[in-house]
Parts: structure tokens; C-alpha cells; sequence
């Protein structure tokens, strides 16, 4: 079929009218995990990092004509790849696979910083087990002098991909199907027009539950464009993604957005949390976790730090806690890790 070219690993087509893609790989180049003909939800199930946003990117953009193709790729088990060819008059393409080396891809930024998830556990009050995690954005390389922006940069695509790979893998090795894990959207993100068909085709190629997707979402990002952000979210919601209210009781309107958004939770801020101590704080927090129930929404304490504090919160009606009393945020494999302690 090939040429005996050692770089080259397999052909590939793209249907427009049926939206396939379609994968031939030698089978003495041992990249069978890709071979066989995907929708671009289903391939994401064999892909790894940003490979399934570039994909979707590549074939829902209408590029048509003479448009050349060239796309890197990289499998969940770690091998690169990179589609080369050409673009047709009515949308289809074709083209080869060529083999990449297998170095580490990661999301830098213009200074050469680089992207890294890690992943914080939610823990259970009802049953003392981690329930989830917080997928949190970090740049362990980055210059102590470069001013990172993360409401600027708009980081969810990267960070809704990696924190769905990781949520895949812990439900796979641990055998978990309640688990979820969060991702926080800024209003950049909310304003961007793939970011609700993103999210779809990551819960139905990695095939989650209603809800083990959630959309973390603070109200500060919402009041920036509030038409959109209830528009957004109602658009995440029919996806199947859940949605929490972060941050909540620092903003003036709470309430308001608690009445408004269709969500599924709220996490209480860390600053309330530290005023535990004061009797009045007790009475407004269990008045929160109360109304937040009535509503049917899931309460998370944030910025536990004391584990001493754990029964109190309890007692006030708080499902889940989070913060360093359990554990900092780690890297998917060493969050992975704490499922089976």
C-alpha cells in the first residue's frame, strides 16, 4: 500500500458530506490504535492533549480548494504523528500520516512558558471520598517577571481537553463512575463560539455522565456580557456539562446569578470559609448551604486549610470541602494515585 519511505505511516481521507475521517495505517508501524474510520467525537477517545481541538478545528472551518493540510497529532499512548495533504473544490481531503518524534507537546505561550494541569481533590462529606477534582492552570517554567493573565488569555480549551483525558483515565483505573472534575471558564472563553460544542464532543467522546463535566464559572466573568453567559451556560447544560457558581459570596449580585443560571452547585469562597470562627459567619454560611439545597444545588467549602474545621463544616450543611487540609494540586497520574489510597 505504502512506499517503504520509514516516516511514512498510513493514509487518511476526509469526507465532507458525511463528516468521516478515515484511517488507513501499515501495520508494521504499530499506530493501529488510529486505524479505522472516525467521527470527530469518536477519535477523540485515541487522542491526546490539544490534537482533537486541532482536528475539529481543521474540518469545521470550511477550508475548500487547494487549502494544503498539515496537523500534528498526538495518541493518548504517547506516539506524535502529523497529517499532511490537501484540501478539495467540495470540502473533502486526503493526504499521508507521517511519523513525529515523541517528545512531550505542550500549550506554550509567546515567552516559551509552558501550560501544565494540575488537579486538586474535591472530597465527599458524605462519604469521605474524593468525589472529584478542580482542574487548575500552572506554568512551573514560567519567568518570575512575565505577567500571565489567564482572564486574558482564555485558557478553557486546553484546560476542558486535558482535565477530560484525566477524568477518562481515573474512572478507567479506578473503576469510579461518580467522579467529575471541574474547569474554570473566563469571560474570554464564555464569548467563544466553540466552546459549547467543544465540551459536547468531549462528553460524548470520552462517553461521561450528565454532570462529570462541570463548568466552573465566577460571577465576575458572567457580569462582563450577562446576555451571553446565561445563553452559554443554558447552551453547556443541554450538552451535558454541570455548572457551579465559584467564588460565591464575593460579588454584590450572588443572589441574583444564583436565581438566574441553571446550575448544579456553588463553591463558597475561601474568605468566608477563614471566618468560621465567628458566630455570625456559622449563621449565614448554614443559611447558604440550606437555600443552596432547597434549590438543589451541591455546596463545596473552598480553601479548607484545618482539617479541625472538617465536622463543623459538616454540620452546616456543606457536601464537599477542598483546599491544602487534603491536598495540593498534583498532576493527573499523582491525583490518579490518591483513588486508590
Amino acid at each position: 500500500m505504502l512506499s517503504a519511505d520509514p516516516l511514512t505511516l498510513g493514509e487518511w481521507s476526509w469526507d465532507a458530506q458525511s463528516s468521516r475521517l478515515a484511517i488507513h495505517i501499515d501495520a508494521s508501524t504499530g499506530y493501529q490504535e488510529i486505524d479505522g474510520v472516525w467521527t470527530l467525537q469518536s477519535v477523540s477517545k485515541v487522542l491526546a492533549g490539544l490534537s482533537h481541538q486541532r482536528l475539529h478545528q481543521l474540518f469545521s472551518d470550511g477550508a475548500s480548494g487547494t487549502d494544503p493540510v498539515s496537523c500534528r497529532l498526538k495518541l493518548s499512548t504517547g506516539k506524535s504523528l502529523t497529517l499532511t495533504g490537501q484540501f478539495k473544490a467540495d470540502g473533502s481531503a486526503s493526504g499521508v500520516l507521517m511519523r513525529r518524534g515523541e517528545a512531550e507537546e505542550w500549550l506554550a505561550d509567546p515567552s516559551g512558558a509552558e501550560l501544565e494541569a494540575a488537579f486538586q481533590p474535591i472530597v465527599s462529606l458524605h462519604t469521605g471520598e474524593i468525589g472529584g477534582f478542580e482542574a487548575l492552570a500552572r506554568w512551573p517554567r514560567a519567568s518570575a517577571g512575565h505577567p500571565y493573565s489567564p482572564e486574558d488569555r482564555g485558557l478553557a480549551t486546553s484546560m476542558l481537553m486535558r482535565a477530560s483525558e484525566a477524568l477518562s483515565a481515573w474512572i478507567r483505573d479506578s473503576g469510579r463512575q461518580d467522579l467529575f472534575v471541574n474547569v474554570n471558564v473566563t469571560a474570554p472563553d464564555l464569548a467563544e463560539e466553540t466552546l459549547v460544542a467543544l465540551v459536547g464532543d468531549l462528553i460524548a467522546g470520552h462517553d461521561f455522565s450528565p454532570g462529570q463535566l462541570r463548568i466552573e464559572l465566577t460571577e465576575q466573568a458572567a457580569l462582563r456580557d450577562p446576555e451571553t453567559a446565561l445563553r452559554t451556560v443554558e447552551a453547556l447544560k443541554d450538552a451535558g456539562a454541570g455548572v457551579v457558581l465559584d467564588d460565591f459570596g464575593t460579588g454584590h449580585s450572588s443572589f441574583e446569578w444564583l436565581e438566574a443560571l441553571p446550575a448544579d452547585g456553588l463553591k463558597v469562597d475561601a474568605d468566608l470559609i477563614r471566618k468560621l470562627e465567628r458566630p455570625r459567619m456559622q449563621t449565614i454560611l448554614k443559611a447558604v448551604t440550606g437555600l443552596a439545597h432547597e434549590l438543589g444545588l451541591s455546596t463545596t467549602a473552598e480553601g479548607v486549610e484545618d482539617l479541625e474545621t472538617v465536622g463543623r463544616l459538616k454540620s452546616l450543611g456543606f457536601d464537599f470541602v477542598q483546599g491544602f487540609a487534603f491536598s495540593r494540586p498534583l498532576p493527573a497520574a499523582q491525583a490518579g494515585k490518591l483513588l486508590k489510597a
